[in-house]
């Protein structure tokens, strides 16, 4: 049984697919993603319905921009309830209506302090170009919360956490800036080299690309692979920034295997 970790795929999903085919993932094996499955690339839609559809031995976790997107849902419902909409939630046309009255409001300042509604443009996008309706975002919203906050497993050896941005114990955490272990876990950056961690662990995560140049994670659209040799621990950034491949030629989809540290990417 081999164990590959993905993350960061925002709306490649073409490309997705391909990778899952160079991998010939089997059913013995564990592949697990570690979130942002949306916004930025083309596909939103049809990396969320293949989320809802996924195997037993796929395991997805959160990122900040899935939890952005529910929060987003949330928020069209709270706002069809206090205005009174009655939005039929199967109808595109009444979830139409919704979004346009959510988005006039927000032009308003009308109480709603949520000026970065929709920051990518995804929902607004599922809405009004691919007939996507109130219950299907309500019903991904929902799967999207309920995903894991990180997995862990034994690994060469060593404990092994997958989280989107970063993973440290709880002692460590009081020394940042993050009240909550989510928060650590789907935001931190640069911190999670400093703080994160694991005696004699490794982690491995994404959000920040490898692609940004004056990021601590900079390896020209490569993983990004360090060891604390303090902790003993192992850091391993995978996103490769993908998403961003029309403006930087270096990004690239990777897949690590976890077993042996061999990585895979899309274009070699």
């Amino acid at each position: 049984m081999a164990t590959y970790v993905m993350s960061d795929i925002h709306g490649c999903f073409d490309e997705f697919q391909e990778m899952l085919a160079r991998i010939s993932l089997s059913g013995n094996d564990r592949l697990v993603l570690a979130g942002d499955y949306i916004d930025r690339g083309p596909k939103s839609r049809e990396m969320l319905e293949w989320l809802e559809e996924c195997p037993d031995n796929i395991i997805p976790i959160r990122g900040n921009h899935d939890i952005e997107f529910a929060e987003y849902v949330r928020l069209m419902q709270q706002i069809d309830e206090s205005c009174g909409l009655m939005t039929d939630a199967v109808s595109n046309e009444d979830t139409r209506v919704l979004l346009e009255t959510l988005q006039y409001l927000i032009r308003l300042r009308a109480g709603i302090s949520f000026e970065y509604f929709d920051y990518y443009g995804t929902v607004t996008d599922l809405i009004m170009n691919r007939g996507t309706t109130l219950e299907e975002l309500a019903r991904w919203a929902h799967m999207l919360e309920g995903l894991p906050l990180f997995e862990r497993f034994e690994c060469s050896g060593r404990d092994c956490a997958v989280a989107h941005a970063g993973f440290c114990d709880e002692g460590a955490l009081k020394k940042s800036k993050y009240s909550r272990l989510d928060d650590f876990c789907i935001y931190a950056r640069e911190e999670v080299l400093d703080i994160g961690g694991m005696e004699h662990g490794m982690v491995i995560f994404g959000h920040t690309p490898t692609i940004i140049g004056d990021s601590a994670y900079f390896n020209s659209g490569r993983v990004f692979n360090y060891h604390d040799s303090k902790k003993d621990c192992v850091f391993i950034n995978i996103d490769c920034g993908c998403a961003y491949r029309r403006a930087y030629p270096s990004a690239n989809l990777a897949c690590l295997r976890a077993d042996d540290g061999e990585v895979l990417y899309l274009y070699d």
